[in-house]
């Protein structure tokens, strides 16, 4: 029988080592006698090992414990936090080990990635495929804050008491870079649009142009010669901070693919499994995400984006001053209603009865409303943001000696009183004085 010199079995790398001696010393081959140092050499296995093979007559048993699996494992404690990011649909690997980290997992990545490979049933099926868009377009690239590229983004949020509501996501990123920011707003309302690019524009700097699509609060059509007409606050509001705004082909999203893509890589890895208690909370939460994805290593543009951006961006952008024209698109105008209330994200909020315009400016900072008058010159009152749907009152609302009102027209009406009946005493039912003096 020819002898299977390629095998990588230990087992049969031994036995034919031990043949070829055997063959070698004839009659006076002795195994108990066998010259291990000359086995090693032959075989490759240590000295140590081939004396416990020579105890169980060099035959190769298995270890006790081979093909058994471990009871418990570094990620044992975290397989309900994982099975529920799955069901979730939340299925990148890089996604899932960060969420865990934050909860205290101290293993590594390749485990995690394991899991949700053998665990494909926990998650959710596509319901359906995205049929190709059937084109092809050159990637462009752009000098140092020469563009940022701006959308709006919406999830659907589900409260505590099973409403549900839609939120909207403002995201900006540096086409040079990769430098990111996202901020979330109960609405996509154009004052909101305002506040958003402002926040951008304090940390990233102020650029030369802004992509953009055709949202009606930027350009509300186009003349005969196909340039825009743009809307008129935001025209102001591109006059006022010092940048011009190129817009997108309509129905062509891919020429603005690095934001496109932001909000989606948004929807994919900062939404999924993420629990919060307001909108306040929600951005501190999107804030910290962006200064940590802002300092990661990203391929897309081979480069650590906060890194880039603070070395040849900021080198070249504009910094934005704060005045007194910015502050009027901070601090939105409200409609004062008859009872003496703003609303301000779906909330009202009260103000003085010694302010007597209509019109009042109302800004929010964190957890704190302030309400200024209609040129910002002074503050009215400030509120506390707990985001309760009770009303909001403030001091002073409301006069405290109220003013008698008296009939404008003769009274007609007529109604009978009578008089007020004595209530009966609770003693009443013990008449002491009845029957006393009679006897």
């Amino acid at each position: 029988m020819k002898k299977d010199t390629n095998s990588n079995d230990p087992q049969i790398i031994l036995s034919h080592a031990i043949e070829d001696m055997k063959s070698e010393k004839g009659e006076n081959f002795d195994i108990n006698k066998l010259n291990l140092a000359e086995l090693e050499r032959r075989t490759g296995f240590s000295r140590a090992k081939l004396r416990r093979y020579k105890k169980d007559g060099f035959v190769i048993k298995p270890h006790a414990r081979t093909g058994k699996r471990a009871t418990t494992t570094v990620l044992s404690g975290y397989t309900g936090l994982l099975d529920d990011l799955l069901r979730k649909n939340v299925t990148n690997a890089s996604v899932c080990y960060e969420r865990l980290q934050e909860h205290g997992y101290s293993g590594g990545q390749t485990q995690v990635r394991v899991y949700i490979e053998n665990h494909q049933d926990l998650i959710p099926p596509k319901r359906l495929l995205v049929a190709p868009q059937g084109n092809r377009g050159r990637r462009y690239s752009t000098a140092a804050a020469e563009a940022y590229q701006m959308d709006w983004g919406f999830i659907d949020i589900e409260c505590f008491d099973g409403n549900h509501y839609r939120c909207a996501c403002f995201a900006m990123i540096c086409h040079h870079c990769g430098e990111r920011y996202i901020e979330f707003f109960p609405n996509a309302k154009q004052e909101n649009l305002f506040i958003g690019m402002i926040h951008a524009f304090v940390l990233m700097g102020i650029p030369k142009y802004v992509l953009t699509d055709n949202m009606k609060s930027v350009v509300i059509g186009r003349d005969p010669d196909k340039h825009p007409i743009w809307q008129h606050d935001y025209e102001n509001f591109m006059k006022t901070v010092g940048f011009e705004t190129k817009l997108c082909k309509p129905r062509h999203p891919f020429t603005k693919g690095a934001v496109e893509r932001l909000i989606r890589f948004v929807k994919d890895n900062f939404i999924p499994g993420r629990v919060f208690s307001n909108i306040t909370e929600l951005n501190y939460q999107a804030l910290s995400w962006c200064r940590f994805q802002n300092s990661r290593y990203h391929r897309a543009v081979d480069c650590v984006p906060e890194e880039k951006h603070n070395r040849e961006c900021m080198q070249s952008a504009c910094i934005l001053e704060p005045t007194q024209e910015l502050m009027f698109y901070l601090c939105p105008p409200r409609l004062i209603s008859f009872d003496g209330f703003v609303n301000y994200e779906g909330r009202r909020f009260g103000v003085p009865y010694w302010y007597q315009k209509r019109i009042c400016r109302v800004q929010r900072r964190e957890y704190e409303l302030t309400i200024y008058d209609e040129d910002l010159s002074r503050i009215l009152t400030v509120h506390d943001v707990t985001w309760s749907k009770k009303d909001s009152f403030c001091q002073d609302q409301y006069v405290s000696a109220q003013p008698e009102e008296f009939p404008s027209v003769p009274v007609k009406s007529k109604i009978m009183q009578i008089e007020e009946k004595t209530p009966a005493s609770d003693f009443s039912k013990f008449n002491f004085e009845e029957g006393l003096w009679d006897e």
